[in-house]
This record gives C-alpha cells, structure tokens and sequence, in this order.
C-alpha cells in the first residue's frame, strides 16, 4: 500500500496574517515582518541613501502597522500601506535633510543595465556612478517612483497602486526622474560634457521603457 503522501503547511495569506495580528498574535506579526521588510527597506534607502536610516524607517512603519493593528484592512495586502507609512517617514526625513549620496544598492545596475549594448567595465562603472548621483539627486517623489519601477521591477500600473496614485501621475514623475537624468549625465565633465555612446543608449532606452513603447505589456 503506498504511503500517504505528506503535504506541509499552506502558507497563510497576508490577510490571514492580519487576522491573526489583530487579536494580538505576536507570531503573527514577525511572520508579516519576515515576509515584507526587504521590500520596505529596499524603497527606504533608495530614498535616504542610508543604511541605518532605512533600518530606522522600517522598524518604524512595521511598529506604527502593530499599534494599528485592529484597524487594518483585512481583505488585502498591507503591503500598500506600509509602502506609503515608509515613503511619509522618509520624506518627513528628507525635508530635514538632504538625502545621502551613498550608494544606492543596485538601483544604478538597474538603469544602466536598461542600455542594450555592452559597454567597457571602467565606462560602465564610470556611468553607474553618474546615475547614482542623479538619482540622489531627484526630489523625493521622483525617486520613489523610480525605486519602484527600476529597483523593484514593477510594472507602472503596479507602481501606481502601490504608492496610492495616478498611472498618469506616475508616468508624469518617471518623465521628468528621467528628463533630469538626462540633464545630470549632459552636464557631467567627466565624458568631457557629453553622454558618450553608453550614456545615450541608456537614456533613450529607459525613456522609450517608460513612456510604453517597450515592455507594453508590463
């Protein structure tokens, strides 16, 4: 006779969770923590520039989603939310400050990489680092649809949601991140006040990527 076949535990949805974090259930609570908080820190230091900032942020928003615990929807994520409790911690940081100029983790690979043709390693390297100043740079709202749509890999419309707004809202602010991107990679001295072929090939394609012409279906 064959043996049963043993079948693990279905994992709970976060609404589940939610359930279960509002009658008090600190186990619960860390799973949500465990599940969510690459995403929350990812986006909060690709808008601080500062990994003890970012930390800071995140166990903050989650510390804010435990005491409103019995007020959160239940029948979605809370991922929305939290996303949004992030970005306001940062940007109530950010009027204090100006943002870092550390490196942003992978936000620059991302654009760069966008570029169809292979470049030299020492221009590549020389390119990241002017995206990374550019996008350190940009106002706030700027760079959190930026870390959403390049970072993260969302698609606009999951951008959009996310962060509460408008796909057109978030099409606008993508079209003036990469406008003033494309102004800060002119400018810089260091390809002798030009794009040089990889810098051109970066911004035309990141643009026409987010006006839609390519990856239409993202």
């Amino acid at each position: 006779m064959e043996a049963a076949r043993r079948v693990g535990p279905t994992r709970p949805t976060d609404a589940e969770l939610v359930e279960r974090i509002a009658t008090d259930d600190p186990v619960a609570f860390e799973e949500l923590f465990d599940r969510h908080r690459a995403f929350v820190y990812r986006t909060a230091l690709g808008l601080l520039g500062d990994p003890q900032a970012a930390e800071e942020v995140l166990q903050d928003a989650f510390a804010r989603a435990w005491q409103r615990r019995r007020l959160l929807r239940r029948d979605v994520s809370p991922l929305p939310w939290l996303h949004r409790v992030a970005l306001n911690l940062c940007y109530s940081r950010l009027a204090r400050r100006p943002p870092s100029a550390a490196p942003i983790e992978g936000l620059d690979e991302h654009l760069v990489a966008a570029g169809a043709e292979p470049v030299e390693a020492t221009e590549r390297a020389e390119l990241q680092q002017l995206v990374r100043e550019g996008i350190a740079a940009l106002p706030p709202k700027q760079r959190s649809v930026v870390v959403c749509y390049y970072l993260h890999g969302l698609s606009l419309a999951e951008t959009a949601e996310l962060l509460g707004l408008r796909l057109g809202t978030v099409k606008s602010r993508l079209h003036y991140a990469l406008a003033a991107l494309r102004d800060w990679l002119e400018a810089d001295r260091r390809f002798g006040g030009a794009l040089g072929e990889a810098g051109a090939v970066l911004v035309e394609v990141v643009a026409r990527r987010a006006a839609g012409t390519e990856g239409a279906a993202r």
